[in-house]
């Protein structure tokens, strides 16, 4: 195939002098709030999406005016971890060049939104003199590397954590666009060096996502990625690792090609081969991966395409050495453990339920100020979880009491005021921002869970914690085919509903009836409730009961994901 009949993502980033394009020349350009066309694409490759405002966009039109343009910026945080004093220059940046508030995300790290054009240089040079940067977080290369462990726990957890920093570093691009882009540092090359040795000019074909779990806890869905890693430990040691391939949650409506998939697991490898195991795995993807249709471009087709054989072959010619048999796991439970914990060092660990992971002053509630006079007076880390909540880790005894006067002085411990629907629930940002949003999202969870959790309490489970997903359209950034009960925007006010997914993140969930509104949302889930109550096994969870019980049934395969259990009537 020439180039030109390539898509145009995939001719910009070969044309794009690995990641340069114009993008020095449509920050210079005051006339628009937005990049040049092209650059758009390439922006994602640093961090960035281009947004607008699209609660505006009529009102502008009328106005003849362009769409109110903004961007996203997220940031590349391997394991989501941060010190108190990168907490407060990220606060100041709320302030300085976004909306006021920091967002953490499903992937461990920070979003700021509504940056304008004028303040992304400003924004990322601040980012860097702490030590930051948002280089890959978005784009078609490896995406920030999530870990579901506290990596002050145990030695385990912060071999864990090492092996999360060593993967992003190694899967990083490489060219010198940032720093000449947004540091505005001059231009070096050294003859004969490559400026990107792995991912070439021509990158991946789309965006590719590493997690680790230490079972038996799977806070990060680690069978929703690209590559999932499931530690192994003997004798108190990690020895290595499972490796499974092929998840992703994305997905687009009536296109029966796409399709949300768990990752296969596939082998085994030993500790010292992990970083390198990963890199064999992303090279499959740079090399095979399908180029011709984005929509086809995920490594998880282009597994289905060839077949897990097909790749452990190319595992081990590319790797050098094949991958050992799967040793024996268990994955249980993928939610957060709210409040207190100690470790085996005597040191303290605090974990804060952050609504949709918004963190910032509100009415009843102001977020942002507490978490800054916490990190004032903390001298261990923050650490984001994969459910946008957050840890105050490796608190000393000294501290501790300090810490907890300000939990209670601003509230932050809402003593089971939300409840255990809400605490454990995840939603994407969906509107006003997101261009992709199709529905309700992060503003409408609260007043979602409510009712669901009213509605439970009706039935005598309201003390229960069922996973609950919300994401705007099909992509699935709040992983909403993980969900016991999942909702995706079909258009404002309607929604898929998706039921049955289990609680250790083993099982996709199935389409139970599609475009439907709260209303009718609502009547579905009050029998099952109420069935669920009667019926179920002891320490049963509501998807396992909904899947044991026949109400889901099991996928025949990938043509299932697009036909409802129940049709429309």
């Amino acid at each position: 195939m020439s180039h030109d009949d390539l898509p145009l993502a995939e001719q910009i980033k070969r044309e794009s002098r690995y990641l340069r394009g114009t993008l020095r020349d449509s920050l210079a350009d005051h006339a628009t709030g937005a990049l040049h066309d092209e650059d758009t694409h390439l922006s994602k490759f640093h961090g960035l999406y281009q947004q607008d405002d699209r609660e505006l966009r009529e009102e502008r039109r009328q106005q003849k005016l362009e769409p109110h343009f903004q961007f996203m910026l997220r940031l590349r945080l391997p394991g989501g971890v941060l010190t108190p004093d990168q907490w407060l220059g990220l606060d100041e940046v709320a302030d300085r060049f976004a909306d006021g508030s920091l967002r953490l995300t499903t992937r461990q790290t920070f979003q700021f939104h509504r940056v304008f054009k004028e303040n992304l240089q400003p924004l990322i040079q601040h980012l860097d003199s702490l030590g930051l940067d948002s280089r890959g977080a978005c784009g078609d290369v490896n995406r920030n590397v999530v870990a579901n462990v506290n990596p002050h726990l145990s030695a385990n957890h912060a071999r864990v954590y090492d092996h999360a920093v060593q993967i992003s570093e190694r899967l990083m691009w490489r060219s010198r666009a940032y720093e000449e882009t947004w540091l505005n540092e001059a231009p070096k090359t050294r003859e004969g060096e490559e400026e990107e040795p792995f991912y070439t000019y021509r990158y991946l074909p789309r965006k590719f996502k590493v997690a680790i779990a230490l079972p038996p806890h799977n806070d990060c869905d680690v069978l929703a990625n690209d590559i999932g890693l499931i530690a192994i430990e003997e004798d108190g040691d990690i020895v290595g690792y499972n490796i499974a391939v092929g998840g992703g949650m994305g997905m687009t409506y009536g296109e029966t090609g796409t399709y949300p998939r768990l990752a296969s697991p596939v082998g085994f490898v030993p500790a010292d081969q992990v970083v390198d195991a990963c890199e064999a795995i992303a090279a499959i993807q740079r090399d095979h991966g399908c180029r011709t249709d984005r929509a086809h471009a995920r490594f998880k087709y282009t597994l289905d395409d060839y077949g897990l054989d097909w790749f452990k072959e190319r595992f081990a010619e590319v790797h050098g050495t094949p991958l050992e048999p799967l040793r024996d796991y268990t994955l249980k439970d993928s939610g957060d453990q709210f409040g207190w914990t100690e470790d085996d060092r005597g040191r303290h660990h605090l974990t804060l339920f952050i609504p949709s992971g918004r963190i910032r002053d509100f009415e009843q509630l102001k977020l942002r100020t507490a978490l800054r006079s916490i990190a004032k007076i903390h001298s261990g880390e923050f650490r984001i979880t994969c459910n946008q909540n957050l840890i105050i880790a490796g608190v000393s005894e000294q501290e501790k009491s300090a810490i907890q006067k300000l939990v209670d002085h601003y509230g932050l411990d809402d003593g089971g005021k939300s409840s255990p629907l809400a605490r454990n629930a995840i939603s994407c940002v969906a509107f006003p921002t997101c261009g992709l949003a199709m529905a309700e999202s992060e503003r409408y969870l609260p007043e979602l869970s409510q009712k669901i959790h009213q509605l439970m309490s009706e039935a005598g489970i309201g003390g229960e914690v069922i996973q609950l997903r919300v994401s705007g359209c099909p992509n699935g950034c709040a992983r909403p085919y993980l969900g016991e009960i999942a909702l995706t925007g079909k258009a404002p006010g309607k929604y898929n509903l998706y039921l049955g997914a289990d609680t250790g993140g083993n099982r996709l969930n199935r389409l139970y009836r599609e475009n439907i509104d709260e209303a009718q949302i609502l009547a579905d889930l009050k029998p099952l409730f109420e069935r669920f109550a009667r019926e179920r096994d002891a320490d049963e969870g509501f998807g396992d009961f909904l899947y044991r019980s026949g109400v889901i049934r099991p996928y025949s395969g990938p043509e299932d994901f697009h036909q409802p259990l129940i049709a429309r009537g």
